[in-house]
């Protein structure tokens, strides 16, 4: 089996000249890449004790749903605003250019909860530290962010100081 880098797609000059974007649906497309993508993630999270899984849409769902599942644990989505027909608690956040707004349950996370958030990649660390935010105000403690990639050129970690962050892969650059 292929190391899983070897999976990644990377693409030159996208979206804008001395970018390299690095490509998931390449990870996903292919049995062994998908299957080596949630074990090596899962492997991250370990034996730690832990409530629930998190993931934000959509390739937090992914990645989470199956982790969840092999780990026996309920899974929560985090959706864009206005997508979630319950009542829900929802942060804005920064983005390249101009703002968002995620949402989750209300209900989602009991106070107390210990929660693993999980991604597909890490680049300035906005959507999960809004999504700290949201598990936080609803009583839940974050204890531990897995990702499948991670661009450290971009210092996304930074934003998530404090917390228990794993990357599968990192790329030095942006």
């Amino acid at each position: 089996m292929k190391k899983l880098e070897e999976y990644v797609r990377s693409i030159p000059d996208f979206p804008e000249e001395g970018i390299i974007f690095r490509d998931v649906t390449s990870v996903l497309q292919d049995a062994d890449g998908l299957q080596l993508s949630i074990d090596s993630m899962q492997e991250l999270i370990g034996d730690i004790d832990f409530d629930v899984v998190i993931g934000p849409e959509s390739r937090g769902f992914i990645f989470g749903v199956p982790i969840a599942y092999n780990m026996k644990k309920a899974f929560i989505p985090v959706r864009k605003k206005g997508k979630l027909p319950c009542e829900t608690i929802e942060q804005e956040y920064d983005l390249e250019y101009g703002s968002a707004v995620i949402e989750m349950h209300k209900d989602a996370i009991k106070p107390g909860q210990k929660v693993v958030i999980v991604d597909d990649l890490i680049a300035t660390g906005g959507t999960i530290e809004a999504i700290i935010k949201l598990v936080e105000t609803l009583g839940g403690e974050v204890v531990k962010i897995v990702f499948l990639m991670e661009l450290a050129g971009l210092e996304g970690r930074k934003k998530l100081a404090g917390y228990d962050v794993a990357s599968a892969i990192v790329y030095e650059g942006k």
